[in-house]
C-alpha cells in the first residue's frame, strides 16, 4: 500500500495522472487558478511525493520531469480499502447502508449499484 498522501499532494497527483511527465512549472500552471499555489509550494509538494516514492523524477537539462509511479486506480483501491476497513470493519454493506440512511444515495446511484451487482453476479 502506498503511503498516505495529503489532500494537497493528491491535487498534484491528479494533475500528473492526467498528463505526465510534467515540469514543476507545468504542474504549477495547472493548479494555479484553482489553488493559487506558488511554484515553491508545488515544488515542496512534488518533493514530498518523491520522498514517498509516489512520483519519479527524471533530469532533463536544468529541470526535472515528474511522473506518477503509482496508477490512479491502484491508489484509489488501496485508499478505499483502508477507509472501509477502518470505519466499517472491512464490510461494504454497512457503508452503503449508512449512505442510504443519510439520504446520500440518489436514484441514479441506486440504479448504478443495482446494475453493478447484476454484472458481478454474472
Amino acid at each position: 500500500m502506498v503511503e498516505r498522501i495529503s489532500d494537497a499532494e493528491h491535487e498534484i497527483m491528479e494533475v500528473l495522472w492526467q498528463k505526465a511527465p510534467l515540469t514543476a512549472t507545468e504542474v504549477a500552471d495547472r493548479v494555479a487558478d484553482a489553488k493559487g499555489w506558488s511554484l515553491q509550494t508545488v515544488k515542496t509538494l512534488l518533493s514530498r511525493l518523491a520522498a514517498k516514492a509516489v512520483i519519479g523524477t527524471e533530469r532533463e537539462g536544468r529541470r526535472f520531469l515528474y511522473s506518477p509511479l503509482v496508477e490512479r486506480d491502484t491508489y484509489l483501491a488501496g485508499v478505499s480499502r483502508k477507509f472501509v476497513d477502518r470505519l466499517f470493519g472491512g464490510k461494504v454493506t454497512p457503508l452503503v447502508a449508512h449512505l442510504a440512511e443519510a439520504d446520500q444515495l440518489t436514484d441514479d446511484d441506486i440504479r448504478e449499484i443495482e446494475e453493478l451487482l447484476r454484472e458481478l453476479k454474472g
